[in-house]
């Protein structure tokens, strides 16, 4: 059976979203911003959750209505089939947002989609009382200028969520946003990938994930794992296939100039089961040097210096990338900064592309300077 799946997405992430999807070969209905949405069957959904690197959940889209008085939304809610989702011991609990709507009330709108729920499962399964002792199904109701749109989340904990990151720092960026870079630069085979702040590794992690053709998904669970209208042999071929890595000869180095950040990026990157393609150094990002081979890319978050006394330091890393690339200018840039003067203080020149993004509540642009064109 096919269903309507949403892949939810950081703004400024849907295009890349929208590809990864696309090159798992399934239709795409409608990118929006924040969402992209698409067709898929029952292993859509296992694939979906397994293999998207930067979507931040897979949901299953139940109904989509007008309403702008509760019993519109009762009965619009009531009139999908909510027993071929829940099963007769489902735990639901139901979520709400609303948006330039004449329904504006959130703990109302959960109460009457709850109730909605309940009747009709009522009705279907012919019990009053429900014990909730099974699988958990979160229903969101999401109401935009009084469109109302109905999804349960197949992921639970968000798709950022890896489960390799048992070791941290201050202000890690989501995995989900730096898989999203690595994308963006277009790394692949025998490309040559720097981080030289890397702090807990993520970004290194993420290339080396996508080196690897390793699904970012495989080490953890889902909430659709233990839904029952999913068969289980689904998720255990897809987990199989998922953890079937290709060899790669890509080369990545993670520096940074913090011991305990390049400590916490080494043990992430062993939880991850990529350490061994991935070299950690300590190293102070002012006297990088480009390691031995072809041209390559430099791909990183680099601190914000948002405390006093970090500004100096963190113009004084922007300013050694810009000797790094006079030196080196076959090789290409990929930062992501909220800083407005990038361009002046690295390269004296414009990015050739830039793309605005969000690092959590921060506004953010992943500026993309690209090295010389070989002949």
């Amino acid at each position: 059976m096919n269903y309507e799946l949403i892949a939810t997405a950081t703004f400024g992430l849907e295009a890349v979203v929208r590809r990864e999807i696309e090159g798992l070969g399934y239709k795409i209905i409608k990118t929006e911003d924040g969402k992209v949405t698409f067709l898929g069957d029952e292993r859509a959904i296992v694939r979906s959750n397994l293999w998207l690197r930067c979507a931040d959940r897979v949901l299953l889209k139940t109904a989509e209505f007008t309403a702008v008085t509760f019993e519109e939304l009762f009965q619009g809610t009531k009139a999908y089939p909510w027993e071929e989702i829940i099963p007769i011991d489902g735990e639901f609990t139901v979520t709400c947002s609303t948006v330039k709507s004449k329904l504006h009330n959130p703990p109302a709108i959960q109460s009457i989609a709850k109730k909605a729920i309940v009747e009709r499962m009522r009705s279907a399964y012919g019990i009053d009382r429900f014990p909730e002792t099974g699988a958990a199904h979160t229903v969101k109701v999401t109401i935009l200028k009084d469109r109302v749109t109905l999804t349960v989340d197949t992921s639970g904990t968000g798709l950022h969520k890896r489960g390799y990151r048992v070791a941290g720092v201050e202000a890690p960026i989501k995995e989900t946003l730096a898989a999203a870079l690595v994308k963006l630069s277009f790394f692949g085979p025998g490309r040559i990938l720097i981080d030289p702040c890397c702090g807990s590794g993520t970004i290194p992690i993420e290339a080396a994930l996508i080196a690897r053709n390793i699904a970012p998904g495989c080490n953890r669970d889902f909430a659709a794992e233990k839904w029952k209208f999913i068969d289980r042999k689904l998720w255990i071929e897809e987990r199989l296939a998922a953890r079937d890595g290709v060899e790669t000869d890509s080369k990545i180095y993670a520096y940074d100039i913090n011991p305990k950040a390049v400590e916490a990026a080494r043990r992430n990157a062993l939880e991850a089961g990529v350490d061994d393609i991935i070299e950690f150094a300590r190293l102070d990002a002012r006297k990088l040097k480009a390691p031995p081979g072809d041209r390559g890319m430099i791909v990183t978050n680099p601190p914000y210096g948002e405390r006093i006394g970090e500004r100096e330091e963190i113009d004084e890393i922007y300013g050694a990338f810009g000797r790094f690339f006079r030196e080196n200018p076959d090789w290409s840039l990929f930062i992501i900064t909220p800083d407005r003067e990038i361009e002046r203080k690295i390269a004296g020149r414009k990015a050739d592309r830039r793309r605005k993004l969000y690092n959590g509540s921060i506004e953010t642009t992943y500026y993309q300077f690209h090295g010389r064109k070989q002949r």
